[in-house]
């Protein structure tokens, strides 16, 4: 069993930045890629950003420039810092471990969720 514990959301005016965190514990061997989906009010969940164990990264069109996302693998824990929000960057930002290895088996894991609210 794997928990993803987020935290940093919170409240900013337009313009601002947050730095979101999501750490992974428990029993596992690695982490094949790491990441962030949000949910606005009424709508689907959404791909934000994911980097693999190796640094590579792919970002939503809308967050690109705005949005950056790292990870360190030696605390099993990703980061996604947003600067120049704007309020449609309100959501609430789930954490994601896709290919959580667990011997012979992978297994993707979700985050409870962190509420980001950009006020005009």
């Amino acid at each position: 069993q794997v928990q993803l514990v987020e935290s940093g959301g919170g409240l900013v005016q337009a313009g601002g930045s947050l730095r979101l965190s999501c750490a992974a514990s428990g029993s596992f061997s690695s982490i094949a890629s790491m990441g962030w989906y949000r949910q606005a009010a009424g709508k689907q969940r959404d791909f934000v950003a994911t980097i693999t164990e190796g640094g590579t990264t792919n970002y939503a069109n809308s967050v690109k420039g705005r949005f950056t996302i790292s990870r360190d693998n030696a605390k099993n824990t990703v980061y996604l810092q947003m600067n120049s929000l704007k309020p449609e960057d309100t959501a609430v930002y789930y954490c994601n471990a896709d290919g959580v290895r667990y011997y012979s088996r992978t297994y993707l894991y979700w985050g409870q969720g962190t509420q980001v609210t950009v006020s005009s």
